[in-house]
């Protein structure tokens, strides 16, 4: 491949299978339908590397809101690593979102290499493997979000998400196979949770919440839609009462990423997260 020139342009929709797929190689189990809902996000924001048109490389650098922004989806093919491609790529990216908070979640060893780049650390994440749980009780107030509204929705997840991003939610939480529930304290959203079927088992993310009671609350629902397959939450464990629910439920931690910015933590309330959204994503 020595001597082709390196282009890097804009996924188009088809291509982000091609990331998907990847990804799921590089064993991070990846939703089924996350091509389309990642799309959503932000139509410009999937890069894609190719020395003479063959593709090699991907990297995301989502935008979200005026202000912030988030990278994700970096990977080069294993025979194209070390070449200098990948640092390409990653300027790219960059350069996208310049001027914006950036985020991202971090192999926990490239962190010194995130700092180069004026990143730094805010707090570890980490993926817990569980088992899904027989049908139990459901309390009353868990019901699907689609009964709560949609702009419920985008307002509590703007609160604690910390940015606007209604084009993927409206994408995200009506997936094929996917399950949306909210939890109601009256005619108040008090937290809400995604689960949607993967390469193996389910994720749930985001799961939002008020207090650790409501998270348990939608947490146990919507593992009960699992028919007994794996269930992953990716878990800041910033969040003590997050820490406890996955322990609770004895699931068992699998690994660790970096949550890195690139100018400070968002202001969203911290202790409200129980389980990211994606890795990729945010």
């Amino acid at each position: 491949m020595a001597g082709k020139e390196f282009v890097i342009r804009t996924m188009e929709r088809g291509e982000i299978d091609l990331a998907v797929e990847w990804a799921a190689r590089e064993g991070w189990n990846p939703g089924l339908h996350d091509a389309e809902c990642f799309y959503a996000a932000d139509r410009e924001g999937f890069l894609l590397g190719c020395p003479d048109g063959e593709p090699v490389g991907c990297i995301s650098a989502v935008k979200y809101g005026q202000g912030y922004g988030f990278l994700g989806f970096y990977i080069m093919v294993p025979e194209c690593r070390g070449r200098g491609l990948g640092i390409q790529l990653w300027q790219a990216a960059m350069d996208r979102l310049a001027g914006r908070n950036v985020g991202l979640d971090g192999v926990l060893a490239q962190q010194e290499n995130y700092r180069k780049s004026g990143f730094r650390l805010a707090y570890q994440n980490a993926r817990y493997e569980g088992v899904g749980l027989a049908g139990g009780r459901v309390s009353d107030r868990v019901v699907p979000l689609a009964e709560m509204g949609f702009a419920p929705v985008t307002d509590y997840d703007d609160e604690v998400f910390g940015a606007d991003r209604a084009a993927f939610l409206r994408t995200w939480v009506t997936q094929p196979g996917g399950v949306a529930l909210g939890y109601s304290r009256g005619d108040q959203l008090a937290g809400y949770g995604v689960l949607r079927p993967c390469r193996q088992g389910y994720k749930i993310g985001p799961l939002f919440a008020d207090d650790d009671a409501v998270a348990d609350e939608l947490f146990t629902a919507l593992a009960a839609r699992t028919g007994g397959e794996p269930v992953y939450l990716d878990v800041p464990e910033v969040n003590a009462a997050a820490v406890d629910l996955v322990r609770r439920y004895r699931m068992r931690k699998v690994f660790a990423t970096a949550r890195m910015y690139s100018q400070h933590v968002p202001a969203g309330p911290p202790d409200k997260v129980f389980g990211v959204t994606t890795f990729e994503l945010g």
